[in-house]
């Protein structure tokens, strides 16, 4: 098992030890292009909860991957994740002035230093991923590339873009999030598992794979919760922007009673997917019931 450390003392662990990762993969700030560097750093370093890097950890953990590949591709995909916020706050996106709790790279440096950032950031989450001396190194970039491009991420982006105004059916909202969000979730937990040296056999990428659909279902599904009922300080990001903005939400299409009961139904999902497994999945089940039942 996963030893006696509180799940707690483990989050805080894998943050610092991300922050630490992501401090080293960057360039220095002072390193020309300066400008271009401080806003790749402050897009990156002091904030977020790192829930895809946790999610990259409990599941190396779970397969006995290899330390050095969990770490970098825990970066990578924290690398892409911050990319795609610096993006999505820009004004042709979700125009927001406010992220983790501080003001968004385009505010603080300018639109263009902002979209320089988020390409910057990409490249580098695949040169950190493919340095890795492991055989998996080209799988999973391409499993990290797959998560983020237009079948993915960014597809999700486009089609949210799309449907302001729009009252999206149910099967709609849920397509565009299982991309949106949900894409690079799936991809953080199965980086972690084909991290491992053999990779896991295909009944288990299954089981892991449906329990990686639900948390990040869920993980929308909750911040849609939270962007009605939270408010900006609790948050770090501007609360209530999704409904100012005519935007479809799990809240607007259900209503705030049915998305909590579904959230807690996704938690009993993933939580359903772990009994198939074998190996430390305590971890997993921990970041599934903290994704349904956090405050921010």
């Amino acid at each position: 098992m996963s030893g006696t450390t509180s799940f707690e003392a483990w989050i805080a662990d894998i943050a610092a030890r991300t922050e630490a990762a992501l401090d080293a993969a960057l360039p220095l700030a002072d390193e020309a292009p300066a400008e271009l560097h401080r806003a790749m750093r402050h897009g990156v370093l002091d904030g977020g909860k790192r829930v895809r890097p946790l999610l990259v950890h409990a599941a190396g953990l779970a397969f006995g991957a290899p330390a050095d590949v969990i770490t970098a591709a825990a970066v990578a995909v924290e690398l892409i994740h911050d990319y795609s916020l610096v993006h999505d706050d820009m004004p042709e996106m979700d125009n927001d002035l406010l992220r983790r709790g501080k003001p968004t790279v385009h505010a603080a440096f300018g639109q263009a230093n902002a979209l320089l950032v988020g390409d910057a950031l990409q490249s580098l989450a695949f040169e950190v991923l493919a340095d890795v001396a492991s055989p998996n190194a080209a799988r999973l970039c391409a499993l990290l590339a797959r998560a983020s491009g237009s079948r993915g991420m960014a597809g999700g982006q486009a089609i949210d873009l799309a449907s302001v105004g729009i009252r999206l059916t149910r099967a709609e909202l849920e397509t565009m999030h299982r991309l949106k969000t949900g894409a690079l979730l799936r991809a953080s937990v199965m980086l972690g598992a084909e991290a491992a040296e053999p990779v896991p056999d295909e009944a288990a990428l299954e089981a892991l794979d449906a329990y990686a659909a639900a948390v990040g279902l869920a993980f929308q599904v909750v911040d849609d919760v939270l962007d009605a009922e939270a408010d900006t300080a609790t948050l770090g990001k501007t609360a209530g922007k999704d409904a100012a903005a005519d935007k479809p939400t799990y809240v607007s299409l259900l209503g705030l009673s049915e998305a909590k009961l579904l959230a807690e139904r996704l938690r009993e999902d993933a939580h359903a997917a772990l009994a198939r497994l074998d190996g430390d999945t305590q971890r997993l089940a921990q970041i599934a019931d903290y994704i349904v039942r956090r405050s921010y």
